[in-house]
């Protein structure tokens, strides 16, 4: 063997090393929030990789929104309402503050993100009945919407509109947004809208609630309804949703979520609002994972209610200052899907820091 054929076998040799350490590295960082005794699967979502979607979103043929689908840039609302509204428009980047003056319907389509560039926001200030709300969304599938604060005007009961509701969709990842002040709700989901995740998603109310409204609530602050009624049994098979990785912070009162006839997974995130009288809801044929949260300083972690089909309440929450009820009932279906899942001592830092519109722009991958 000439010495030439000896220094290249070396050479490679050398660089297969490189190359294997670096593989080692990056997937130590991926599976960092892994515990000791657990690792990810191949369906697990890691950073950066756009099409593992993390929960029920990756189920159903998976999420990918608009892909990778040049981008319409909008700054104003008539912009938006524009993109919005026009199926070829598969990427929509929103970019500074947005002022909402009558509620954006998306109807009808599929395949489609919109993101916000760091510090965008869709803001309402309308408080009336048929006036409130940002972002209806309507019989669409496979959607994406990424690093938005949604701002409403505070709470007011008149029966109006949340900052943002799904109706009839699948297939949707809502991530990294904030959802703050809305009228009724900040974020609902209902009418057999199927196979959605939640992520890194922060729900707050900051502004003082209204009294007076026709609704009859004087503080409605009730973040987050799945399933409109009792009498909507269409919902049953349906309404499968994650919520993993999010915050609801200070000013929730109730419906963090308040679920009905849904498989609901609630997973590494974090309670903390003083206010609160109950946090999570199992309503009518509620079938909820509750697996390793954080609840802290809150009233009532889990409400029981009547109908409900099952709670199941892993040994891994933790309960901090907490008063109420924190035990399930009943065992809750088995996710056919795999989360990364944090430490328990990670969870409070973790979410703080990340949860909410913290990203520059449509960067893929949350976990």
């Amino acid at each position: 063997m000439t010495f030439k054929t000896k220094f290249t076998i070396s050479l490679f040799a050398i660089v297969l090393s490189f190359a294997s350490c670096n593989t080692e590295d990056v997937a130590e960082q991926n599976t960092d929030a892994l515990s000791k005794n657990q690792t990810a699967s191949p369906s697990t979502s890691k950073v950066g990789v756009c099409s593992e979607v993390p929960g029920w979103a990756s189920q159903n043929g998976g999420t990918t929104g608009g892909g990778t689908s040049s981008e319409t840039t909008v700054t104003n609302y008539s912009q938006l309402k524009s993109a919005i509204e026009n199926s070829s428009v598969k990427v929509i980047k929103v970019t500074g503050t947005i002022t909402v003056s009558a509620r954006l319907s998306l109807q009808d389509q599929t395949g489609k993100t919109i993101y916000g560039t760091s510090g965008a926001k869709l803001v309402s200030t309308n408080q009336t009945k048929d006036g409130s709300g940002i972002l209806s969304v309507k019989r669409c599938k496979n959607l994406i919407i990424r690093n938005l604060v949604f701002e409403g005007p505070g709470a007011y009961d008149t029966d109006g509109w949340d900052n943002a509701i799904l109706d009839d969709c699948q297939n949707v990842w809502v991530d990294h947004c904030e959802f703050r002040d809305g009228v009724d709700g900040n974020f609902d989901i209902k009418n057999k809208s199927d196979y959605i995740t939640v992520s890194y998603t922060k729900f707050t109310y900051l502004k003082a609630p209204r009294a007076g409204g026709s609704g009859g609530s004087d503080d409605h602050r009730y973040s987050n309804l799945i399933g409109s009624s009792d009498g909507a049994t269409a919902d049953r098979g349906k309404l499968r949703i994650t919520f993993a990785r999010c915050w609801w912070a200070s000013g929730c009162k109730e419906r963090m979520p308040r679920v009905r006839f849904g498989k609901v997974h609630i997973i590494n995130s974090y309670f903390n609002s003083s206010v609160s009288n109950k946090c999570i809801a199992a309503g009518f044929e509620a079938n909820i994972r509750v697996e390793n949260n954080v609840f802290e300083n809150v009233k009532n972690p889990i409400d029981l209610m009547t109908g409900l089909t099952a709670v199941t309440v892993t040994s891994g929450n933790v309960f901090t200052n907490t008063s109420g009820n924190k035990a399930g009932k009943n065992t809750a279906f088995t996710p056919p899907y795999t989360v990364v899942p944090l430490s328990t001592s990670a969870i409070k830092s973790d979410i703080t820091a990340n949860a909410g519109a913290t990203f520059s722009g449509n960067i893929c991958g949350s976990f």
